[in-house]
């Protein structure tokens, strides 16, 4: 069985200037002025309770994952999907390939992101981070894909934004596309990407479809 797997914040959708600045706003309630910089450097793609645990030590971290994503789900007007994705998508589909969707982000934000845009019945699993043992950098929510579409990990790829998110793919035994839509190719590219794409139209990924398939353009 060959699959498909995607990270959704910064991947299926551009959500990345939005976590950004609910991660200003609330952290600047207990005196943190961070940057977009800053999240970029030290906190992109990491789980919300290690970051609170981090940041907060004095606040409990589930709560305060918890408000982050309520805030971040007021604003879902301002994210929009990733150009190409529905075409990708349904060639995937047509040609036998398992859709799935491998997250650090909560079951709420996952359900409330795919409903808004449209797609609630397009992924045949969707992994949540803090539902496995382990979330991104480890391989286990990767793994946990792999296992739910029972899916040959050579005969898949994925795509992910994240530097923890590549790591977590690669370890896992993925190809794995680094999606630039808030890095730049050389920093995904130093986290293991094999390539990168600035969106689903690109043509490395459809290639990468094809030979995977057997399909020609």
């Amino acid at each position: 069985m060959k699959a498909l797997l995607l990270d959704l914040d910064g991947t299926i959708v551009d959500s990345d200037p939005v976590h950004v600045a609910v991660f200003i706003d609330l952290l600047a309630e207990f005196g943190h002025d961070i940057s977009a910089e800053h999240y970029f450097t030290a906190l992109h793609g990491r789980q919300n309770v290690a970051i609170f645990s981090e940041l907060l030590p004095n606040e409990d971290p589930q709560a305060m994952s918890e408000r982050k994503e309520a805030m971040y789900r007021e604003r879902l007007d301002q994210v929009a999907p990733i150009a190409g994705l529905p075409d990708l998508l349904a060639r995937a589909r047509a040609r036998g390939v398992k859709l799935g969707v491998v997250t650090n982000a909560p079951r709420a934000n996952a359900d409330a992101v795919l409903a808004a845009f449209g797609m609630s019945d397009t992924f045949d699993t969707i992994v949540i981070g803090e539902e496995c043992a382990r979330g991104k950098p480890d391989p286990l929510p990767y793994a946990t894909g792999l296992a739910n579409l029972g899916a040959d990990p050579a005969h898949s790829f994925a795509v992910e934004d994240s530097p923890a998110g590549i790591r977590s793919a690669v370890a896992a035994g993925l190809y794995t596309f680094g999606m630039r839509s808030s890095l730049t190719a050389e920093k995904l590219l130093a986290a293991g990407a094999h390539d990168t794409i600035t969106d689903f139209n690109a043509r490395a990924i459809h290639t990468r479809l094809d030979r995977l398939t057997g399909a020609t353009v």
